[in-house]
């Protein structure tokens, strides 16, 4: 149990760590393309990227998928520029777009996990553990993605009580910051 608990504070830890501000950028950009109203769609989304992370990180951390950490930290924020992107271009009605919404939230999960990998398999010690410690890290990382929406629509809410913010407004002010910040990060990869 006490193993358990080490890796879910890590997983924890690792996704709502500020100084580790891309995964919580894809995660405020991808929560900023819904309304309050539509919260399980969201919990949906959240859950479609944690399969995908799950996926890749495990393989990533057994060696049996490995891809170079440079081109993984370039496409990190690409998926975050999409994804505000799409946010900005796309109409929240309908559900196909809501399922497209679901289908890129996997394939984005996919590339993230491969950067959770690097970290996780340097924490990893023990091959025979392996499947109990990605278990705890990756409950830890969903349970931080959830404290983290809850957060930010609960902060959504209190503004749109109290400025009567139009979820249009808010979904373009969150998908230009996304983009914008993403846009510095890839930058930074392809200059640095």
């Amino acid at each position: 149990m006490q193993e358990f608990l080490v890796f879910f504070r890590l997983g924890l830890d690792h996704i709502t760590d500020v100084n580790g501000y891309d995964h919580l950028l894809f995660i405020l950009t991808l929560c900023a393309f819904y309304n309050l109203s539509q919260w399980r769609n969201l919990l949906i989304l959240v859950t479609a990227f944690t399969i995908g992370h799950s996926l890749t990180l495990a393989l990533s951390v057994m060696n049996i998928l490995v891809a170079p950490a440079e081109i993984i930290e370039f496409l990190i924020p690409v998926t975050i520029f999409l994804t505000a992107i799409y946010n900005i271009v796309a109409r929240s009605k309908g559900d196909k777009k809501i399922y497209l919404n679901y289908f890129l939230a996997l394939v984005f999960g996919l590339i993230h996990g491969m950067g959770f990998s690097n970290y996780l398999r340097a924490l990893t010690d023990d091959a025979g553990e392996l499947l109990g410690q990605l278990f705890a890290f990756n409950v830890g990382l969903e349970v931080g993605q959830l404290i983290i929406v809850v957060i930010f629509f609960a902060f959504y809410a209190l503004l749109s009580v109290f400025t009567k913010i139009l979820h249009r407004e808010w979904k373009l002010f969150f998908s230009g910051a996304g983009a914008g910040i993403s846009l510095i990060l890839i930058l930074e990869q392809l200059i640095g």
